[in-house]
Protein backbone atom coordinates (compact mmCIF):
# COMPACT_ATOMS: atom_id res chain seq x y z
CA UNK A 1 0.00 0.00 0.00
CA UNK A 2 2.89 2.54 1.15
CA UNK A 3 4.47 2.28 -2.17
CA UNK A 4 1.25 2.78 -4.61
CA UNK A 5 1.21 5.72 -2.26
CA UNK A 6 4.28 7.12 -2.78
CA UNK A 7 4.29 6.34 -6.42
CA UNK A 8 1.25 8.14 -6.70
CA UNK A 9 2.10 11.05 -5.15
CA UNK A 10 5.35 11.24 -7.79
CA UNK A 11 3.15 11.36 -10.61
CA UNK A 12 1.13 14.41 -8.93
CA UNK A 13 4.49 15.89 -8.67
CA UNK A 14 5.54 15.30 -12.42
CA UNK A 15 2.17 16.44 -13.37
CA UNK A 16 2.77 19.85 -11.64
CA UNK A 17 6.18 19.96 -12.94
CA UNK A 18 4.70 19.44 -16.38
CA UNK A 19 1.87 21.94 -15.59
CA UNK A 20 4.64 24.60 -15.00
CA UNK A 21 6.50 24.40 -18.18
CA UNK A 22 3.26 25.50 -20.54
CA UNK A 23 2.97 28.82 -21.90
CA UNK A 24 0.54 31.16 -20.40
CA UNK A 25 -1.89 30.99 -23.84
CA UNK A 26 -2.30 26.72 -22.77
CA UNK A 27 -3.26 27.37 -19.59
CA UNK A 28 -6.01 29.77 -20.50
CA UNK A 29 -7.36 27.51 -23.30
CA UNK A 30 -7.10 24.53 -20.56
CA UNK A 31 -9.05 26.65 -18.31
CA UNK A 32 -11.74 28.00 -20.90
CA UNK A 33 -12.71 24.08 -21.70
CA UNK A 34 -12.89 22.92 -17.97
CA UNK A 35 -15.31 26.34 -17.67
CA UNK A 36 -17.25 25.15 -20.61
CA UNK A 37 -17.18 21.88 -19.46
CA UNK A 38 -18.71 23.01 -16.01
CA UNK A 39 -20.96 25.16 -17.15
CA UNK A 40 -22.54 22.20 -19.65
CA UNK A 41 -22.56 19.81 -16.47
CA UNK A 42 -24.43 22.53 -14.26
CA UNK A 43 -27.32 22.92 -16.49
CA UNK A 44 -27.42 18.89 -17.34
CA UNK A 45 -30.22 17.37 -15.47
CA UNK A 46 -30.91 13.60 -15.23
CA UNK A 47 -33.75 12.24 -16.80
CA UNK A 48 -34.11 7.91 -15.65
CA UNK A 49 -36.77 6.87 -18.01
CA UNK A 50 -37.11 2.94 -17.55
CA UNK A 51 -35.79 0.26 -19.73
CA UNK A 52 -39.47 -1.61 -20.39
CA UNK A 53 -42.46 0.60 -20.73
CA UNK A 54 -45.84 -0.80 -18.61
Amino acid sequence: MKKSKQSFEQAELELLKEGLKRSYKERFEMATRLYKIHQTLSKATISHKPFVSK
